[in-house]
């Protein structure tokens, strides 16, 4: 037994002596696997255990456990002389001049054009008292489509043909609106609603007006006596904060399942000031129409509500007691009608040539 205390202790001093003349982190980890480690020295002296008398084990065993934490005390010692020696170098070493301006290496940033658009529709909005509210882009068919008056078969389908998963009706969600049946469903908030819903929607469409990702802000509100008169003063004020009292809004009568009566939103032109031409020739974004269409909407229907109300298993959502209107309108028509863009493919084709001009 005095043979391997002996041993133990001039471990320590071993360790003692290497661990104050250690000069990097890299030599400090070398004596930690030397003397702690499965093959180091300790565990090596400790092997001599076995042939130990067993009432002298706990002894050498106590020694053994003082050694190591010594060692390990030792090691953080020499870990913290490094770092402050470090510290020190750095302190003493050239002045850094905090107050120079600093220099740009790399070009800036900048928010994407449907990024900024995005935000400021939900920025007025939000002036007006609108909520946020989301749901799943992958979504059950009724949600997309039944819990809007929907059904299979309908010939509204066909407008909305989308990208169908194999198993249990799931599909790529065509628009948000049923993010808003979600929301409905919540029973925190009826009966009384006023959301934005915006998020990515999928379509099968590819062409210069048409991706087949999209983005889209819809719009719901519902309560007691809200009319068309509501629809027609929020559409109203909405645009006119977005391009600009001086543009015209008109509606026109128009056809959704989910809506009734339905109207489309047009916007006089921005680019051609409702004219129809440029001095180069015929506008093209409006195509000489002088108009610009921007968003769909109307008072819910009836039908919306009842399903609403079946799925929930009671009345919440009475349409002889409460009513209301929604609208939509994809980011990509704002962001095309703001810069006068005539295909919507530039927003996903990644070219600098076109991003940078939204630079500011």
């Amino acid at each position: 037994m005095a043979d391997l205390l002996r041993q133990l202790e001039a471990l320590e001093e071993a360790a003692r002596s290497a661990t104050g003349a250690a000069s990097d982190e890299r030599g400090l980890e070398e004596l930690r696997v030397r003397f702690l480690g499965k093959k180091g020295e300790l565990s090596a002296a400790l092997r001599g255990m076995g042939s130990l008398p067993a009432g002298e084990r706990p002894r050498v065993g106590e020694v053994a456990n003082r050694v190591r934490d010594r060692v390990e005390e030792l090691l953080a010692a020499a870990r913290l002389r490094l770092e402050d020696s470090r510290l020190e170098a750095e302190l003493r070493g050239p002045a850094i001049d905090v107050t120079l301006a600093g220099r740009r290496l790399l070009p800036r940033g900048h928010r994407h054009p449907l990024t900024i658009a995005g935000a400021d529709i939900a920025a007025i909005f939000a002036r007006l008292g609108y909520e946020v509210a989301s749901g799943p882009e992958i979504e059950l068919d009724w949600y997309n489509f039944e819990a809007i008056n929907i059904p299979d078969h309908h010939p509204a389908r066909d407008m909305q043909d989308t990208f169908y998963l194999d198993r249990g009706g799931l599909l790529l969600r065509t628009h948000t609106s049923s993010a808003q049946i979600h929301y409905m469903l919540d029973n925190e908030h009826p009966p009384d609603v006023r959301i934005i819903c915006p998020g990515k929607v999928f379509r099968r469409d590819s062409d210069v007006t048409h991706t087949p990702m999209f983005q889209q802000i819809e719009g719901l509100v519902v309560g007691r006596g809200i009319t068309l008169g509501h629809l027609k003063g929020t559409i109203e004020a909405f645009l006119h904060a977005l391009f600009g009292a001086q543009f015209p809004v008109r509606f026109r009568p128009s056809y959704f399942p989910y809506t009734e009566p339905s109207v489309e939103a047009d916007l006089g032109c921005v680019v051609c000031g409702g004219s129809g031409q440029l001095p180069a020739g015929p506008c093209r974004v409006c195509k000489q129409t002088g108009w610009l269409e921007i968003l769909g909407s109307g008072m819910v229907n009836p039908a919306v509500f009842e399903a609403v109300n079946a799925r929930i298993g009671r009345v919440v959502y009475d349409p002889e007691e409460v009513t209301g209107f929604a609208f939509g309108l994809g980011i990509e028509r704002v962001a095309m009608v703001r810069h006068g863009i005539d295909d919507i493919r530039l927003f996903y084709e990644n070219d600098l040539r076109f991003l940078e001009q939204f630079a500011g």
